[in-house]
């Protein structure tokens, strides 16, 4: 399957210039932005034009597939050493560590967790060129486990599975404040038309429900369950931090009471779901990083 890559401008992006664009959306220096441009390798409404083009809203942006798969041809199996919670013949359940990517993009060209895959863990599926074997996603600086489908069956399995919301996903996360001792958030989410790297509580959003528990609460911050009933981009993070209670460490999403060098205190703790091929009831838990332990007891501490 090829990848593509696309934008639909709104509002807050019309008006400037197609290479402008490009080099905020990417992590592209502006000269290469402009030569994808001159080569065609850029279109708007399935069109080549200049680089001075001024977007109008609705303007479909596309990177045409051989750019991306320029990207992933460069991707070699790289030793990250991960952690294996869980394999066998059809999938794999890893423990993620913080500060990895999950995978290649048009923004990121480093090593991720797909270098990593490539290297620990064969066969992978390949239904998605640049994703081999991911068939969900953890944020660059969340830990803990992530479901690896080793065939192509079985990706397609689980996908439909997290799209029919049959896969239980439990996580913990240290937050500013407290909240009650069990709830509900469901407040849609969108990507944040002012700062896109952001995703934002939005009338005309996504349909977004986190399920809470706390489970301690400390002098200043607490512990808490978090259980995802669907699964968008910084879903927890983007919920926790518009009822001003922000993930420890997260500084994107507004957290300032920890150095963030700590790191980001969201941990993917365990997994429940039904085995795509045996029909097997797996769960499975994954340990807290060192830095999240040592906080809790430090917490415990003071």
């Amino acid at each position: 399957m090829q990848e593509i890559q696309t934008w639909l401008i709104s509002n807050p992006d019309a008006m400037q210039r197609l290479d402008h664009f490009l080099t905020r959306q990417t992590n592209w220096n502006k000269s290469k932005c402009q030569k994808l441009i001159l080569a065609q390798k850029v279109l708007v409404n399935h069109r080549p034009t200049k680089k001075s083009y001024l977007l109008k809203p609705q303007d479909l942006i596309t990177i045409k597939n051989d750019i991306l798969e320029t990207s992933f041809n460069l991707q070699k199996p790289y030793n990250l050493n991960l952690e294996i919670i869980y394999e066998d013949p059809y999938l794999a359940v890893i423990n993620k560590p913080a500060n990895l990517v999950v995978h290649p993009s048009l923004s990121f060209e480093g090593i991720t967790l797909v270098n990593g895959l490539l290297h620990q863990i064969k066969p992978l599926s390949h239904l998605v060129t640049l994703r081999p074997g991911i068939v969900h996603r953890l944020d660059k600086n969340t830990t803990g486990l992530m479901l690896i489908a080793k065939t192509d069956e079985v990706s397609q399995k689980l996908q439909t599975a997290f799209k029919k919301r049959t896969i239980k996903k439990f996580y913990w996360g240290l937050i500013e404040g407290f909240l009650e001792d069990e709830g509900t958030i469901n407040l849609p989410i969108g990507r944040n038309p002012n700062q896109r790297l952001k995703m934002a509580v939005l009338a005309k959003g996504k349909e977004s429900i986190t399920h809470f528990k706390t489970l301690k609460r400390f002098q200043e911050t607490s512990l808490i369950e978090f259980v995802l009933e669907t699964g968008r981009t910084h879903q927890i993070r983007v919920h926790t931090s518009y009822l001003k209670h922000p993930i420890l460490g997260d500084k994107l999403y507004g957290s300032k009471h920890y150095n963030t060098d700590l790191g980001q205190f969201l941990h993917a703790k365990e997994l429940i779901f039904c085995h795509p091929i045996t029909s097997e009831k797996i769960q499975l838990q994954a340990p807290l990083p060192l830095n999240f332990k040592n906080l809790i007891q430090t917490l415990k501490n003071t």
